[in-house]
């Protein structure tokens, strides 16, 4: 049994009718590299089964207490059924990539059932129609709760269900699992009240810890200025989010990225990522007329984990807010601009700490945390109150090598996040085997077009691309045109002399 941390239940309290706080991973595989060249359900049945062991979110559900004296805690569910929590799905007609996004879609916007280990995974079969995907091709659409993972459980957990080889030798058999006794109401209400107790000093502990790095920072002008918050312009990403979601990706060289970076000093991978973004949303709000004078503002994710917490699940974020330039139409100077706005951020989260202001949220008492989930939800202040951002950008680095499921090779992967009231937009860069994949997760009523925000992403990839090359080749010295030495003039003088010579010779 563990105890959900503050952030962990946040999103719990903040799920609304439209949003469901989850994620979704998309994983695409061939099958032929398996040792029979085909993997069957009850394969992978049995193979999930094996790998259960890897991660404690498999097999623990959520208990509640009651008016949310306390924070909900992971218990083992003593009925867990992988039958229940595996489907098995085929992908409709005409089987090509429209069709999976869609689907993929669709299984992102039902709730989870948190009456049971919040998860769910469908195999899908029949990708027989998506350039660059081979016949047989299946995938793997799994969903889990953002109150038990975060990106970098997430990709723990990825790791924990592949291999690096296709003829992986068996692990050791597992101990049959045995669920732990359910805590008894008495137990839990008694640690509720020790909890409640406790709170209030490790919270105040946590900003005596963080009050330092601020007055630093006030002192020398780097906190990000609140009352500007409502300086982030006002666009259709900032609405009321209704259930349905809508889901597009594309995919880039990871090589190309890191090439395009070294247009500018400093930049990273990252930067580049957001520059691309910011393009994009420039080119999707113009086409519709509604792109703002303003730089659109994008909250990016960070994962702030300690090196002894990175296989632990659960949430352990921080959160940079960045202007992404949509403001500028130049892609380079985008760059730059980017650059300089993730440089200056990454400076306060330094100074303040950003595990200090991680470790201030995680000691809110569970009651006042559950009551402003209610109010945010309930109210609206979601879409209603202070704009920080427009949308969510994430980047999560996988693995640089193949890995496999099964025996089954894995092609490509990317996800959806979840959106919420007021941030109706969230983009996924997730990285693989020498692939990036941006991809856009939004609601159907906002932006019922994703294919074209896919379009915006590739122009604006080919843009920074082209002006990055340029650069390059301006910057090239220019080689000096080698001439052969001149011979010497021949003086009147000397010419002169020589004819005197002669007619001396001659006499």
């Amino acid at each position: 049994m563990r105890q959900l941390n503050a952030q962990d239940a946040s999103f719990l309290y903040l799920e609304s009718q439209g949003a469901h706080l989850h994620l979704t991973g998309l994983y695409i595989y061939d099958q032929s590299t398996a040792p029979d060249g085909v993997v069957r359900h009850k394969d992978i049945l049995n193979y999930i089964e094996s790998r259960l062991h890897t991660s404690p979110i498999f097999r623990q559900k959520l208990v509640s207490l009651p008016f949310s004296i306390d924070y909900p805690y992971w218990v083992d569910d003593d009925q867990f059924d992988l039958e229940f929590h595996v489907r098995h799905i085929a992908l409709p007609e005409p089987r090509d990539w429209r069709q999976l996004c869609i689907l993929v879609a669709r299984i992102h916007s039902r709730r989870l059932d948190l009456s049971r280990p919040p998860w769910e995974m469908y195999i899908v079969e029949g990708l027989d129609n998506i350039k660059g995907i081979p016949k047989g091709a299946f995938a793997v659409v799994a969903k889990y709760h953002h109150a038990a993972i975060d990106g970098a459980t997430g990709i723990e957990i990825v790791a924990g269900l592949h291999s690096t080889t296709p003829h992986h030798e068996p692990n050791p058999k597992p101990k049959p699992w045995q669920p732990e006794r359910p805590p008894s109401w008495i137990g839990l209400m008694a640690r509720a009240a020790v909890n409640n107790v406790r709170a209030p000093l490790q919270l105040t502990k946590a900003v005596a810890a963080t009050l330092p790095g601020i007055s630093q920072s006030l002192l020398r002008g780097e906190m990000p200025d609140i009352s500007l918050a409502n300086e982030v312009p006002e666009t259709r990403f900032n609405r009321k989010v209704s259930p349905h979601r809508v889901f597009e990706g594309v995919t880039f060289k990871l090589r190309q990225l890191s090439d395009i970076r070294k247009a500018v000093p400093g930049a990273t991978v990252n930067d580049v990522v957001l520059t691309i973004c910011g393009g994009a949303l420039r080119k999707y709000l113009e086409s519709k007329g509604e792109l703002p004078a303003e730089s659109l503002v994008a909250m990016a994710p960070i994962n702030t984990r300690a090196p002894e917490e990175e296989k632990l699940a659960g949430n352990v974020l921080a959160t940079m807010f960045v202007p992404i330039h949509s403001d500028i139409a130049d892609p380079l100077a985008r760059l730059r601009a980017v650059h300089e706005a993730t440089a200056s951020a990454k400076e306060t989260e330094n100074a303040i700490g950003a595990r200090q202001m991680t470790d201030l949220t995680r000691h809110i008492p569970a009651a006042t945390e559950a009551l402003a989930g209610r109010l945010i939800t309930g109210l609206g202040l979601g879409h209603r109150g202070l704009r920080f951002c427009n949308c969510t950008i994430t980047n999560v680095p996988g693995a640089q090598q193949p890995l496999y499921f099964n025996g089954a090779k894995m092609i490509s992967t990317t996800g959806c996040g979840p959106v919420m009231d007021g941030m109706g937009l969230i983009i996924t860069a997730i990285s693989y085997n020498g692939d990036i994949v941006l991809s856009f997760t939004g609601c159907r009523e906002i932006t019922p077009d994703p294919e074209y925000l896919s379009t915006c992403a590739s122009s604006s990839f080919r843009s920074l691309k082209k002006a990055a090359a340029d650069k390059v080749v301006e910057a090239k010295p220019k080689a000096r045109k080698t001439t052969a030495p001149k011979k010497a003039r021949k003086t009147t003088a000397s010419k002169k002399a020589r004819k005197k010579t002669a007619s001396k010779k001659a006499g």
